[in-house]
């Protein structure tokens, strides 16, 4: 029950730290998305990598017959790697050139693989800018209201961007570790019904609320239990990026210990004297005692 709470969404663990067994993951099956989802630091230094490999390899292959390639330098395999650089990337300042049937083949195969590397690269470090991404910030607690004398989970979320977000779908789950009937511990997941689940426009800051009544998965529930449970909350947004286009997606969960009781969020949306709406976002977690 322990390793298992230590795998929750809120904690983000990385996914190298859970073991499939009899689950193949290879990377030249799904080579693209292995592209997309590698960090930053990982993709170049691997893109680094393979370029320089690929370029001491061809001087190897150019080293099989040096006396083919005019006008080398003292350092024989450091000016074949270079004309390899210069070959690969279409270049060819013409310093060095091929002269023999054997040179030119390799390099016609050298070209030919450059276009396509250059080709790919281009598509997959386009992909990686392009790729579509919800500003959206998350209120770093939640918070349960009591106000008018009816318990509501509210969580705060906010649109970083100028441009609106459209049609924007909420989505609130429980999601609770249980033991089923058959003594098997299983992940649970409750929906918890919002007052308003799809906001039109997204400009600025909005509220989620989930009122705590009779149906609700969580009435009756005291912290103890979620905390055994391994309970936390998952929230899921969907909208248009009105800018892009495009569909954007934002993800995140909350540990009930992150939970605060009778709180409520601090008004950050306020009317400027010259008429113009200010909205402060230096406050946006901050939350007040009512």
């Amino acid at each position: 029950m322990r390793r298992f709470r230590d795998h929750v969404l809120a904690n983000e663990k990385n996914h190298s730290e859970i073991v499939r067994v009899g689950l193949k993951d290879s990377v030249w099956t799904d080579l693209y998305h292995h592209a997309l989802t590698a960090s930053w630091p990982a993709f170049m230094a691997i893109a680094v990598v393979s370029y320089l490999l690929v370029n001491l390899f061809f001087a190897l292959l150019y080293a099989q017959a040096p006396d083919q390639i005019s006008n080398l330098g003292p350092h024989t395999l450091l000016s074949l790697f270079f004309f390899s650089v210069q070959t690969l990337s279409t270049v060819g300042y013409g310093g060095m050139t091929p002269v023999g049937p054997y040179a030119n083949i390799v390099v016609s195969v050298e070209v030919f693989l450059g276009m396509m590397v250059t080709a790919l690269m281009t598509g997959v470090i386009f992909a990686r800018f392009a790729r579509p991404r919800a500003r959206v910030m998350f209120s770093d607690k939640a918070v349960i209201s009591n106000e008018g004398g009816i318990p509501a989970l509210c969580v705060r979320i906010a649109n970083q961007r100028i441009s609106v977000i459209l049609s924007v779908d909420i989505e609130v789950a429980l999601s609770r570790l249980v033991m089923s009937d058959s003594g098997h511990l299983v992940r649970k997941f409750d929906q918890l019904l919002l007052v308003q689940s799809h906001v039109p426009v997204l400009r600025f800051a909005f509220v989620l609320a989930h009122v705590i009544g009779p149906d609700s998965p969580l009435h009756g529930k005291t912290l103890a239990e979620l905390e055994a449970q391994s309970a936390e909350i998952i929230i899921t947004v969907t909208g248009t990026d009105e800018a892009l286009g495009q569909t954007v997606f934002a993800r995140t969960a909350y540990r009930f210990d992150r939970v605060h009781h009778n709180h409520r969020f601090v008004d950050i949306v306020l009317s400027r004297p010259d008429g113009r709406i200010a909205v402060d976002y230096s406050r946006f977690h901050d939350v007040e005692e009512h």
